[in-house]
């Protein structure tokens, strides 16, 4: 295990990688707290049964570049949970106050909501006695998912790197990959602007109609429980499908490496923005380059998240996150294309080199500047079990 999880270590971190295990209640976890430079760690809790540590690894590591291209005072960092969102909701709270139980001991990360997760889940997380952000409001929080944070960054990415592409989005269109917390907002902004929603899809399968889907009706349906395989609007496909339907903008916003390297060659789009992290693999990223698809990095276009869970967990208003995100979103989009040309580099390449650049000058001013960002002399990994 030990040698295994050292080949995600490089100069930025891992800082710490906590395995948890607690087989009487069926809890087993994973926690990697990136890099702390720039303060503590911000990174949400994504609970799914095929998660892995690989996957823990890459959240956390976008997690440290979006908190630093956003100008956070926080590093990166992510959990995983294995297991089935859907379950019995008592046993879905004993999970999650058993993992606030367990991750305790590490005080250098503040745990958000993610995929699987939500703010019910980070009020349990607080109860237990464990810092967070994402609350509920009636406990003090900026509830991110049900205002629409990430989704709302989203759109001012798209509506910064539209100009790049001579594009417009008045009448823009719009397929959406994952039509839960984020996408379903996302549809809504981009509708608000004018675009015009021609396919949607979640786990069941995907929605599509050329001449558009009311995306207040299929909220609403969304929102009682429905599944889009079963939305009677529109022509009906796998749900992979959504990759490759005929739309101007592609918002992948649920799970990782859904755009790769043998389907990328059906993707129509012209500009990719990213609701969700890891969404393209690297390989992909490069081949829809060459073919001209400007691809927003994820941490670049979807920190509104983050930066609603730092507002909150500084003590700011929720009438301060969506000034926070449009500025800092926008700014940091300009600043990757203006990169992006000046030095003729893939829009990945420019993002991290800007997020590299405000990390490593976070971390200059740390006690020991060592390999993987730690603060004890001699120290280049700790993995820690508890049972």
């Amino acid at each position: 295990m030990t040698k295994s999880a050292f080949r995600f270590c490089d100069d930025l971190g891992p800082k710490t990688i906590l395995h948890v295990y607690q087989p009487t209640i069926g809890l087993k976890a994973i926690v990697v707290v990136d890099n702390v430079a720039a303060g503590p760690a911000i990174g949400g809790v994504r609970m799914a049964p095929d998660v892995s540590l690989e996957e823990c690894f890459r959240l956390a590591r976008a997690m440290t570049f979006k908190n630093a291209s956003a100008g956070l005072p926080h590093g990166g960092a992510k959990s995983v949970i294995f297991a089935d969102p859907a379950m019995d909701i008592a046993a879905k709270e004993e999970l999650m106050r058993a993992y606030a139980q367990a991750i305790m001991p590490i005080t250098d990360y503040i745990p958000g909501p993610d995929m699987g997760t939500n703010e019910t889940a980070m009020a349990w997380v607080k109860d237990e006695g464990g810092q967070c952000a994402g609350l509920p409001k009636e406990v003090g929080g900026i509830p991110l998912d049900e205002i629409g944070a990430t989704a709302y960054g989203v759109v001012a990415s798209a509506d910064i790197a539209k100009d790049r592409l001579d594009m417009s989005l008045e009448g823009a269109r719009i397929a959406v990959q994952g039509f839960g917390a984020v996408g379903k907002h996302a549809a809504r902004f981009f509708a608000e602007q004018g675009s015009v929603l021609v396919a949607a899809a979640d786990s069941s399968g995907t929605i599509y109609d050329a001449i558009g889907i009311d995306v207040a009706a299929l909220i609403a349906y969304k929102e009682s429980g429905g599944q889009l395989c079963d939305f009677e609007v529109g022509e009906h496909l796998e749900s992979e499908a959504v990759v490759g339907v005929d739309c101007d903008i592609l918002v992948p916003a649920a799970r990782p490496d859904v755009i790769r390297a043998d389907n990328q060659a059906t993707v129509t789009a012209k500009l990719i923005v990213p609701g969700a992290n890891i969404g393209i693999t690297d390989e992909a990223e490069v081949m829809l380059h060459e073919r001209g698809v400007l691809c927003v990095p994820d941490f670049i276009a979807n920190a509104g998240g983050v930066i609603c869970a730092a507002v909150e967990f500084g003590g700011g208003t929720e009438g301060q996150v969506f000034q926070t995100i449009d500025e800092k979103v926008r700014g940091n989009t300009a600043e990757m294309l203006a990169r992006m040309k000046r030095d003729d580099v893939l829009p990945r390449e420019a993002a991290v080199a800007m997020a590299r650049e405000r990390v490593l000058a976070a971390m200059q001013y740390q006690r020991f500047n060592s390999r993987c960002g730690f603060q004890e002399p001699g120290v280049d990994f700790k993995i820690r079990a508890v049972r």
